[in-house]
């Protein structure tokens, strides 16, 4: 069997996650980001369900995700998969926004899958030299370059992309966010939003796309990024974030993220090391 290769740097200049997986056939759960997703497929045919739609992917497609796109993929054929990508932050992306535009605005991509060569031509690029730590003019210019097209070609203001929510689903989520740290029941979410747990349910799930229990998942996991990214050991930000244990939490973000916590951890401490090295 093909050895799996998961490679994740951090550029610390352009302030971007890059990653790159290679013959790998896990399949993701449905989950959402709190950043932007970047990709492209070198290799492998995948089934996409994005935003309650179903894609098929190929070599060659680019895959947009808005902080918030719900999403999951499975393998659709025997082989393998090879991807790349870019994880971009709400922050960073509208620092580039207000460069590109001159207003600073988050941008909504209309698309969730395209076929772009000239989009192609600047992201496999910057890509490599991501990879490789190259640290000159070219990787921020091919960066401008990838999201003014981007913004050009398939984007619209942020507030369009992202369904319109009721008042009580807001609350809903509101709640999962002050308390993702506790054991919650649904019990409190419908006491809280005034909803019966069949309408909360309903009602959830359509508008955010995924069940409270998953956005809840997403929550503890996107906080517990956070604490490893600031050092934290695997054991300390599973507590922290209200997993029972490590082996809980480990396997919840392995399916998420695609790395174990302790890997993840490992791309920010030498990140770290390289600050204090050029000091």
């Amino acid at each position: 069997m093909k050895k799996e290769i998961r490679t994740v740097v951090y550029d610390n200049e352009l302030r971007i996650e890059a990653y790159r997986l290679k013959g790998i056939i896990q399949s993701f759960p449905n989950h959402f980001h709190e950043y932007y997703v970047i990709g492209f497929v070198e290799k492998g045919q995948r089934t996409l369900s994005c935003k309650n739609k179903d894609y098929n992917l190929n070599k060659g497609n680019i895959v947009l995700f808005n902080p918030g796109d719900n999403h999951a993929c499975i393998q659709s054929d025997e082989g393998t998969f090879d991807y790349r990508g870019f994880n971009i932050s709400s922050t960073v992306m509208l620092d580039l926004t207000e460069e590109i535009t001159g207003i600073r605005d988050l941008p909504g991509f209309s698309q969730n899958v395209i076929y772009d060569e000239e989009v192609s031509c600047y992201l496999r690029p910057l890509h490599e030299m991501l990879m490789q730590g190259i640290g000159d003019l070219r990787k921020e210019e091919a960066l401008l370059f990838l999201i003014s097209t981007l913004i050009q070609n398939y984007g619209q203001p942020f507030d369009t992309c992202t369904p319109e929510c009721r008042q009580e689903i807001e609350k809903a989520c509101e709640f999962i966010k002050r308390h993702y740290k506790s054991r919650i029941y649904l019990d409190q979410i419908c006491r809280y939003t005034g909803l019966s747990k069949s309408t909360l349910l309903r009602a959830f799930t359509k508008s955010k796309g995924i069940t409270p229990y998953r956005y809840l998942e997403n929550i503890r996991i996107i906080e517990a990024k956070k604490l490893l990214a600031q050092g934290a050991v695997p054991l300390d930000a599973a507590l922290q974030t209200g997993f029972s244990d490590q082996s809980h939490f480990t396997n919840y973000f392995s399916s998420f993220i695609g790395l174990a916590p302790g890997v993840y951890r490992d791309i920010f401490s030498n990140k770290k090391d390289g600050e204090k090295n050029g000091a």
